[in-house]
């Protein structure tokens, strides 16, 4: 979906069509979630901080997320595309992939579904068909806003051979970084070293699945699974937070919160699990898996605090966060949730 939170947004306010809109926290540490096209060509992008969005685009409408509208347009979305396509993998909010291979025209056929979209929802998406998930994902990047990209393995080996390795997901900037150290900053560069180049600074296996990256292979099959287990709240303080006493009371609130909503969904984890981020911006996790799933704050409170108490952050606190992870449907019997935990 093209800047999905900004456009369902747009829904709701139609007057700020063509304009910087930009969807974000308030806070001094907040960072922007999304922003329309015309805040980008300002700079502004994802996970940039608030304030420097604000520099860059004063001009632009700042709004906060409102989460459980993105999630319920999200929904409009992906029962559309169910009852078109018959294999889809979720990801995310705005994602899928599908599988297309049982479709006798699936160009045709992708170009109805998104015109459905578009009549129904009032919200646009962007198309990369291709051989394997990697090809069609990099592809259904390659011309937003309304693209539509069709592309072989081949194709793609040539189309981004003078990309940056970051374009390919799975490579981020720490590994961006360790292979520019190695003079190696496009996708073809990547993809011609010799790996024992590669093997200097990465593992034997990393170092073949990087080049196996940069030719665009890939072997993964679309999965109905979803791959969201997890409900988590956090939190990212104005000010850092020095007292132990003090993040105990935001973690309790945050308990109760998540809780509340594992309640609503009727989903139960066994896994919970909390975050935290110092003031030099280090971030721990610290985890443990129960015997059977739950989600009544009375249970995930106490290992969360004890949680939290082990950990002793050493330093003040700049974000807090808890987490239930392995989600199951509260109906699920004992022995499908301890298949389907994390």
């Amino acid at each position: 979906m093209d800047a999905f939170y900004v456009s369902v947004e747009l829904r709701r306010r139609p007057e700020l069509r063509g304009k910087p809109v930009v969807v974000a926290g308030l806070g001094p540490r907040s960072v922007v979630t999304t922003a329309s096209y015309e805040a980008r060509r300002f700079g502004v992008g994802s996970a940039i901080p608030t304030a420097r969005a604000l520099r860059l685009c004063p001009q632009a409408t700042f709004l906060q997320p409102d989460f459980e509208y993105y999630r319920s347009a999200s929904a409009d979305v992906m029962r559309i595309i169910r009852r078109n396509v018959e294999m889809v993998e979720v990801v995310g909010l705005d994602e899928a992939y599908l599988d297309l291979s049982g479709l006798p025209a699936p160009k045709a056929g992708m170009r109805r579904l998104i015109t459905e979209i578009k009549e129904r929802t009032g919200l646009t998406a962007s198309v990369g068909i291709g051989p394997n998930k990697l090809v069609a994902k990099v592809a259904s990047d390659a011309e937003k806003p309304a693209g539509f990209v069709v592309l072989t393995r081949e194709q793609a080996c040539e189309r981004f051979a003078g990309a940056s390795c970051r374009l390919i997901p799975g490579i981020g900037g720490k590994t961006a970084e360790r292979l520019e150290g190695l003079g190696i900053r496009t996708i073809s560069e990547l993809r011609g070293v010799p790996e024992a180049t590669l093997r200097t600074t990465f593992t034997a296996r990393s170092s073949a699945h990087l080049q196996a990256l940069a030719r665009f292979e890939h072997d993964g099959a679309v999965s109905e699974e979803r791959k969201v287990v997890s409900e988590s709240r956090e939190r990212t303080f104005d000010r850092d937070v020095h007292s132990l006493g003090e993040l105990s009371r935001i973690l309790d609130a945050q308990v109760q919160d998540l809780c509340g909503k594992l309640a609503t969904q009727g989903r139960r984890g066994r896994t919970i699990g909390i975050k935290v981020r110092l003031d030099d911006f280090s971030t721990h996790t610290r985890a443990r898996t129960l015997p059977a799933a739950v989600n009544t704050a009375d249970i995930v409170g106490p290992v969360a605090q004890e949680l939290l108490r082990e950990f002793a952050p050493p330093r003040p606190v700049r974000l807090l966060g808890v987490r239930v992870a392995g989600l199951v449907a509260e109906d699920a019997s004992p022995s499908q949730q301890l298949t389907l935990a994390v």
